[in-house]
């Protein structure tokens, strides 16, 4: 039985929900729990792109409307599987579900042997170094997607931001600080949005929105190529 995508949706966000530890509002589900429902949402896609984490979901999707694209409309899913040592689960589900699908996905730079090993085992090839992860469609951030957004902004842009967000007097005295204040900028900005809950999301938003395409970090980019309809 083929679902529809909204249906989808509803269950994405279900496995969420269900596999994030301490989630205020559900236990933490079972592996077969989270198997029926990623084996039920795979059903109907043809691309499937894996990222960590739900601010690399939510920077994927932006970067490829800034580029022009909508991923759902193209039938590609991108999703979060809370982080990179879910990915072996991840593979074998998919290799049993869907084992037409298309894949991809970006990593942390830190994650790369287990993104590496995960790959292997699943049968992607031998020893396969960085060049060729990203042959089969993986794609490493340096040091994580946030740190490449950071940098891609520049520390002018990163002034203004925090300004049109109407951050301006928090940003100045978390520079302040005695432990801060000599570090650079990008530093101290990636502790600054993660120092509160809604923070890092929100101008991980504002950064894909407002920095010029071409500007869009490296990981990004190729996996929006690599996924493109029509690519091999």
């Amino acid at each position: 039985m083929r679902m529809d995508r909204s249906r989808f949706v509803h269950l994405r966000e279900n496995v969420r929900l269900i596999a994030r530890p301490g989630h205020p509002s559900r236990p933490l589900a079972s592996q077969s729990e989270v198997g029926c429902l990623l084996s039920q949402s795979y059903e109907s896609l043809r691309t499937i792109v894996l990222v960590e984490g739900v601010t690399d979901e939510l920077a994927l999707t932006l970067a490829a409307r800034r580029s022009g694209r909508d991923l759902k409309a193209e039938g590609v899913s991108v999703v979060a599987i809370n982080g990179a040592h879910a990915i072996s689960r991840f593979l074998r589900q998919l290799a049993a579900e869907e084992p037409g699908a298309k894949l991809a996905g970006l990593y942390d730079e830190g994650e790369e042997e287990v993104i590496r090993a995960a790959l292997v085992q699943a049968g992607y090839g031998q020893n396969l170094d960085r060049s060729q992860l990203e042959g089969v469609g993986f794609f490493a951030c340096i040091a994580d997607l946030e740190d490449e957004l950071i940098r891609a902004a520049s520390e002018i842009n990163l002034s203004r931001l925090v300004e049109l967000e109407g951050d301006a007097q928090p940003w100045r005295r978390f520079r302040n600080q005695h432990a801060w204040h000599d570090r650079p900028v990008e530093q101290q900005f990636r502790r600054f949005i993660r120092s509160v809950s809604e923070r890092n999301s929100r101008y991980i938003r504002a950064i894909v929105e407002t920095i010029d395409p071409s500007r869009l970090p490296r990981p990004l980019r190729l996996l929006l190529d690599y996924v493109e309809p029509g690519r091999a």
